[in-house]
Parts: C-alpha cells; sequence; structure tokens
C-alpha cells in the first residue's frame, strides 16, 4: 500500500494495518531466531498460561475456540517443544498445559521484538506522540461499553 491508500483508511482499518505491521514484523523475526513454526494463535495462548499453566477447557474458552481444536494445537506445540502437558496439581486425573523452555525463551524474545519495534515506531513520530496516543487510546477504550469489552485482556500478538 502507498502513503494515498493509507491517508484513507478510518481509524480501525488503521489499528488493523498498524496492528498487522507489528505482528508481520515479529514473527519474521520470530523466524529469523528458529521459530519458524510459532502462529499469533499460539502466542495468545502463551501469554495465557504463562507462569501457571491452563486447562485445555480454560484456553478454549479464553481463545474462543473448541476444545478439540485447543487439543490439536496443543498437541502439535508439544511435538515442537513449547508446551508440555503435566498432571493438574488438584485434579489428579486432569492436566495443565505449560510452558517449556523453549516455550519461555519465544516468550522472551517476543518481549524484546515488540520493545524494539515501538522503540522504531517513538523514534519515527516521537516520545511524546507516542506517549499521547497511548493516553488516547486507553480513554477510547475506557469510554467502550465496559459489558461489550472482554474482562482477559487478550495479548497483541
Amino acid at each position: 500500500m502507498d502513503h494515498q491508500v493509507f491517508s484513507e483508511l478510518d481509524l480501525t482499518s488503521l489499528l488493523l494495518v498498524s496492528f498487522r505491521a507489528a505482528i508481520n514484523e515479529l514473527h519474521d523475526r520470530l523466524s529469523e531466531l528458529g521459530f519458524e513454526d510459532i502462529r499469533p494463535t499460539h502466542g495468545f495462548m502463551f501469554t495465557y498460561i504463562n507462569p501457571d499453566g491452563a486447562t485445555g477447557i480454560e484456553l478454549a474458552e479464553y481463545l474462543g475456540i473448541t476444545k478439540q481444536a485447543v487439543s490439536k494445537m496443543v498437541d502439535y506445540l508439544e511435538k515442537s517443544g513449547y508446551v508440555m502437558r503435566k498432571t493438574h496439581p488438584t485434579d489428579k486425573r486432569g492436566k495443565i498445559i505449560v510452558l517449556t523452555e523453549r516455550g519461555l525463551l519465544v516468550m522472551k524474545a517476543k518481549e524484546e521484538i515488540l520493545t524494539d519495534i515501538e522503540q522504531r515506531w517513538i523514534e519515527n513520530i516521537g516520545a511524546k506522540q507516542m506517549q499521547m496516543i497511548k493516553e488516547d487510546l486507553m480513554k477510547l477504550v475506557q469510554g467502550a461499553k465496559e459489558d461489550k469489552l472482554s474482562s482477559k485482556l487478550i495479548p497483541v500478538w
């Protein structure tokens, strides 16, 4: 997209495009670090289960997908070495999903990369402008109808 096309976008579209730009760069850089098998949905899951783990039912509710879809995702991530199933601490018949050392490494890399991206954006528009954008977005979010917003903060990756 060229600058002309961007200037014609409404606010919602600009927010989506900026989010997509950050996520695309994040995943390109994660790939360069050897985490090429990670997808944005995995990041949502990782953030939710870190640090104490979560059950498949909790993850399904959080991600808004079926328990079967979560099970397939966990199978894939377990084979890739990012998560493991452990016996539930209070329900010996149940399992919780926790991050492995590799899962924790990708979370650390994600934080560093997102910090780098935000820093570059600050260098582009200035720290004061970035702070104003954040404050204005917080006002808009706080002004939204509380019952329409999720009570959980969906991670930004």
